[in-house]
């Protein structure tokens, strides 16, 4: 049982994921196929209050059987929050390999799968604050459980599903940091 500072703690992380969901992945269209899941309430949160990378890996491994026990008409996505854990993004980056690890373990494999955000996400030829990392960029390190039936499904009714990336940019290009800052997403992340 969770005492009330960590009951509280459980509550600001989801509702700050919650204004991220709604204010950039849905409000800016980042994810097309995301709107129809939150709409039919489908996204479960979980939170991990640990530091240890390890305790995190163990909620991932419980929530991947979870999903692929739930019913695919109620639950389709987990979002796993870690406030504590793994600030730095490439010690979080390579905590990712140990994420697939547990998917195959499992053999959820092309069933399941994990994307991955971060409040300091940078892709690879990028300078830190360029306006195209914040496609990634969550209030907390946050690991995205996904159905794979889900995203073919989306993807072909989606026409032009690969320039979602592109697009992306783009919107973000237009907004720019001033523009992401009303959004009124807060990175969260502890050093």
């Amino acid at each position: 049982m969770l005492d009330d500072d960590a009951m509280e703690a459980v509550r600001t992380a989801i509702e700050d994921t919650q204004t991220w969901l709604l204010q950039a992945v849905v409000g800016l269209n980042l994810c097309p196929f995301a709107k129809a899941m939150v709409v039919k309430d489908m996204v479960r949160y979980r939170v991990c209050l640990s530091t240890d990378p390890a305790d995190w890996l163990a909620l991932l491994r419980d929530e991947l059987q979870h999903l692929a026990e739930a019913d695919p008409d109620k639950l389709d996505t987990t979002l796993l929050i870690a406030p504590h854990a793994l600030p730095d993004f490439l010690d979080f980056n390579d905590f990712l390999g140990d994420c697939d690890e547990v998917l195959s373990d499992l053999e959820l494999d092309g069933v399941l799968q994990v994307a991955d955000f971060h409040p300091r996400y940078q892709f690879g030829g990028t300078a830190e604050d360029d306006i195209e990392n914040f496609t990634n960029r969550t209030p907390y390190p946050t690991l995205h459980l996904l159905r794979e039936a889900s995203i073919d499904k989306a993807v072909a009714a989606y026409p032009d599903a690969s320039l979602i990336f592109e697009r992306n940019i783009e919107v973000l290009n237009n907004l720019g940091h001033a523009g992401w800052s009303k959004l009124g997403i807060q990175s969260r992340v502890i050093a």
